[in-house]
């Protein structure tokens, strides 16, 4: 592939405004409560007129993704391409700290959000994708005559429910449901929080679910199943790799943004490779140390961290990607990292290419909706419940279950593609790959963590755990996400397939 030899520019990055770690300690901060405001209370016209008021506070900025509308990108343009993509993100990080910090005076001129925000977030989108549009077309690609479609942006209320895709996103109703003592939120439907309570602007109570309250066999989102059954290639492979025990993390993402430093804005653990950057070259990855205890796996495996909002100020407390960018709180170190390839149900598996990347997950999900969600949470001792739009609240003596597998069915053809999403595909309900892809072994991540719990009373959340995200993502659930490189050499990416295909369990 050749790809990432240089570094190119970088996005002008904005610092965060001195002492606003969270994001949304401004005026009358962020709002996130009242999503789930009964009708009963809404009789009352004192308090409607609160929710009223509270409900037309913007809560995110939701901008269209154009990196998954960019299908046909020459490789020779992808590098600038992805290098614009970034910058594009950076602007909706920019233009939601001001949303964050300005609550005075959106509560002072209801056109402040269009006219200050959003209205100035075209504009400067719009410069982007008309590089974008350059760039391609220089390349002799041919770049969508609409792109100027995707320049707008909105600003999503509190009121609000997510666009879901036709899902209910893992059995729980969208998420209105009194699991963990919440009743909904039961927050005061006039109070402006400037956070969670936490210093970060979420998650919420209405983001976690006791997991004695999550369904049996739940989880029901279209992406993510797993491809291992009785009947194809029923084998396995383990890889042990260590739980980042070195504290391996930068907030780059090496897939979605090579070459831009902070290209996540937020946080990953790393295990395997040991040279993981935005700036690394193929040929960095293919010389670099691993943690794995197979030598010949030089892959990398990563997902962004999990913290709890407890007051600590971590290392990166200050920094872009860290505090900076809303991701506050202790980082929790993983204690269990299963990382294991398993077969297909329909047939046989074929060696995955060198250097493919493979994203499962959405870091955007909760602005692009479920589409690509696919993580699931659960405790040690109920792996049968899995919360797809939830954290879990785990009894004591129960551990936190995060578990994501990837797609396994790949076009034959490329390692990676413009939007990092359509070289590969999830398996068919049935266990089939669809129409002109082959299968290929299926990587399942289990992470196990020892994690405090969060406290919930009276609709307010004490101290929780969330995963690093977007800081317009507000920390939810649904937008977990993992990212994997193949660096294995020739001889292990064989002998993986061929204990899958014979049916072995192999470590």
């Amino acid at each position: 592939m050749g790809r990432n030899t240089r570094k190119r520019r970088m996005p002008l990055a904005t610092k965060a405004i001195a002492g606003v770690a969270a994001l949304a300690l401004g005026g009358g901060g962020l709002v996130w409560a009242n999503y789930y405001a009964s009708a009963g209370e809404s009789k009352n016209n004192a308090l409607g007129s609160r929710t009223k008021a509270v409900n037309a506070q913007i809560a995110t900025i939701s901008c269209p993704d154009v990196g998954q509308q960019l299908t046909n990108v020459p490789e020779q343009a992808r590098g600038e391409v992805d290098g614009e993509l970034a910058t594009l993100d950076r602007q909706i990080t920019d233009a939601y700290q001001t949303l964050a910090t300005t609550r005075d005076a959106q509560a002072r001129d209801p056109k402040y959000v269009q006219n200050v925000i959003l209205g100035p977030l075209k504009d400067r989108r719009k410069v982007i994708l008309d590089r974008i549009r350059l760039e391609i077309n220089r390349a002799g690609g041919r770049a969508p005559g609409d792109l100027d479609r995707f320049a707008p942006c909105t600003g999503r209320p509190a009121e609000q429910p997510l666009p879901t895709d036709g899902q209910n996103g893992g059995g729980q109703n969208g998420g209105n449901q009194n699991g963990g003592g919440q009743n909904g939120g039961g927050q005061d439907q006039g109070q402006l929080p400037n956070d969670n309570g936490n210093g970060a602007a979420g998650p919420f109570a209405e983001d976690f679910i006791d997991i004695k309250d999550v369904p049996p066999n739940s989880r029901n989102l279209p992406n993510g199943l797993a491809a291992n059954g009785n009947t194809g290639s029923t084998g396995s492979f383990t890889t042990k790799c260590g739980v980042n025990e070195n504290k391996l993390r930068n907030s780059d993402n090496i897939i979605v943004a090579p070459g831009v430093a902070n290209g996540a804005h937020h946080m990953h653990d790393y295990v395997g490779n040991q040279s993981n950057n935005a700036f690394s070259s193929d040929e960095d990855l293919l010389a670099a140390e691993t943690s794995c205890q197979n030598k010949g796996d030089k892959s990398s495996y990563f997902w962004p961290v999990l913290r709890v909002q407890d007051g600590t100020r971590e290392v990166d407390a200050d920094a872009d990607g860290g505090g900076a960018e809303g991701n506050v709180g202790r980082i929790i170190q993983v204690e269990e990292a299963q990382i294991r390839f398993v077969g297909n149900k329909k047939s046989k598996v074929v060696p995955m290419p060198k250097l493919m990347r493979i994203i499962t997950g959405d870091a955007k999900s909760f602005t692009n909706g479920l589409k690509n969600a696919n993580t699931s949470y659960s405790c040690t001792g109920f792996e049968d419940r899995q919360s797809t739009d939830k954290y879990v609240l785990c009894p004591e003596g129960s551990k936190l279950v995060r578990t994501a597998n990837f797609q396994s069915c790949w076009d034959g053809k490329n390692a990676d593609s413009a939007n990092h999403r359509d070289h590969v595909a999830f398996v068919r309900p049935d266990g089939s790959c669809p129409e002109g892809f082959k299968a290929i072994p299926q990587l399942q991540v289990r992470l196990v963590y020892d994690v405090p719990m969060p406290i919930i009373e009276n609709g307010q959340i004490k101290n929780p755990y969330a995963v690093d995200s977007f800081p317009e993502q507000l920390h939810k659930p649904i937008t977990d996400h993992n990212d994997f490189v193949n660096v294995m050499d020739e001889r292990l990416m064989n002998r993986v397939v061929k204990c899958i295909n014979q049916g072995r369990q192999c470590t």
